[in-house]
């Protein structure tokens, strides 16, 4: 996950600010020291990590810090803000004229970024806004590019514009505005051509697009996972056509996540959106004190709280409140739960937006998503009568669900355990909400509580 080893080393160099009563200038300048390593460790802009500890230093010798009753404390909210002003203090939107005027969109970016699911995604965020968007395919280069539109756009309900492979970009896109004109198309996003490293002729390319119709937007999809390289492609993309905003992909992988601290400081341009996965739901909106805060381990509440009333029917979810607390939930409601869950990113995805899971790494184990597929695969073997009265399972019936699902019975052993355990444990959950103690009895109850994935 983006930004984990970041997050582990800043936490931990945290851990040591908050343990001491005092600090002197010598003890901010050493915890300094460790968060200027893990920043370039995490592929952040050499320039941009000597300007954020300078700003940083500056504020935290003061009296005021060192002088106060938590000095740890206030460094850390220092850092805090300086890392949200480093990446733009404010969430910047995708500027769509009022009315029936067109709003051109240029999408740009190299080969593998992930630039055409990319603009088949913010189609369908403008489709949900009440948009008119019009996708129109102008990599008339790469083998099956114009498919992969096509195929995009139909999964968001969004028309594509092609006129093949033979044909000039500059025309396509000519041709695109009129149509899109002639038939009340609010927003026109082009899809350019990407080439495996920045060009001459690409440049060209999206200079003379830009010199034929009028682009009012022009959006660079960049690869978090190439580090340091993305903020350069940036760079040069910014200084040879000009650009609005910038796209971060694969933020969900392995990656140092250096490029989302180092963009804006380097090119003046806003991160827009950032994506998180795959699927083309797999774009949030990029605000920048939500990623400081996921970054220093502080969560994400609000991306998660929006997440979840995105995908969770709220009569659904009032259901399933009553049903918790009376701990008369089967395993018909565990299914809908797992694939809630799994619509909104998965549990790993969940757990790392939760406050202070950072810090509880070691206490919390691996998430294995693909888990979660067995256990749908095992509940979905059995019958309507078994899902809805868990009671009835007797060794013959696991035997032919572990039979249907593909696994060991075994497992659906351990899945019928554990559930008992969960709604067991549910029953308690009503008498362990009120005050400190209860919270802490509820979140040792998690920490001790097996999950069926």
């Amino acid at each position: 996950m983006a930004f984990e080893s970041l997050s582990e080393k800043l936490q931990n160099v945290f851990k040591g600010l908050r343990g001491k009563g005092r600090l002197t200038e010598a003890d901010v300048k050493a915890a300094l020291k460790e968060v200027k390593m893990a920043l370039l460790e995490a592929d952040v802009s050499f320039k941009v990590v000597k300007q954020f500890i300078s700003s940083v230093q500056e504020r935290a010798v003061g009296e005021e810090v060192l002088g106060s009753l938590q000095p740890g404390q206030m460094v850390i909210k220092i850092v805090n803000e300086e890392m949200i002003r480093l990446m733009g203090s404010e969430t910047t939107e995708i500027a769509i004229k009022p009315g029936s005027e067109i709003t051109v969109i240029m999408m740009a970016g190299l080969q593998g970024a992930g630039k055409t699911t990319t603009t088949a995604k913010i189609a369908g965020k403008l489709k949900a806004k009440g948009k008119k968007p019009l996708l129109v395919a102008c990599d008339v280069y790469r083998p099956a590019a114009i498919q992969q539109l096509q195929i995009n756009g139909e999964k968001q309900g969004v028309p594509v514009f092609a006129m093949g492979e033979n044909q000039n970009p500059v025309n396509i896109a000519r041709a695109a505005v009129e149509h899109a004109s002639k038939n009340g198309f609010q927003v026109v996003i082009l899809d350019t051509a990407g080439r495996l490293h920045v060009d001459e002729s690409m440049m060209e390319e999206l200079v003379n697009i830009k010199e034929a119709v009028h682009v009012d937007q022009t959006i660079l999809v960049v690869d978090a996972m190439t580090g340091q390289d993305a903020v350069n492609v940036a760079s040069n993309f910014q200084e040879k056509v000009g650009i609005d905003g910038v796209i971060l992909t694969k933020l969900d992988g392995d990656t140092r996540g250096g490029a989302a601290l180092s963009i804006r400081a380097v090119t003046g341009k806003p991160i827009l959106y950032i994506g998180m996965g795959e699927k083309l739901s797999d774009l949030e909106q990029f605000y920048p004190d939500r990623m400081a805060s996921r970054i220093l381990g502080m969560g994400d509440i609000l991306t998660l709280i929006e997440k979840a009333e995105l995908e969770m029917d709220e009569e659904k979810a009032r259901e399933m409140s009553q049903k918790l607390r009376k701990a008369e939930f089967d395993f018909n409601d565990f299914l809908d739960q797992m694939r809630q869950i799994k619509k909104m990113g998965g549990l790993g995805s969940i757990l790392n937006m939760m406050p202070g899971m950072g810090q509880m790494k070691g206490g919390i184990p691996e998430i294995d998503e693909k888990s979660m597929d067995r256990v749908e695969a095992i509940i979905l073997s059995m019958t309507q009568e078994e899902r809805a009265n868990p009671g009835i399972l007797n060794p013959s019936r696991k035997q032919r669900i572990a039979k249907g699902a593909g696994v060991d019975i075994s497992e659906v052993n351990r899945i019928v355990k554990q559930f008992d355990q969960m709604k067991k444990m549910m029953k308690q959950l009503p008498g362990m909400m009120g005050g400190k103690k209860g919270r802490g009895a509820l979140g040792g109850m998690f920490g001790k509580m097996k999950m069926p994935f």
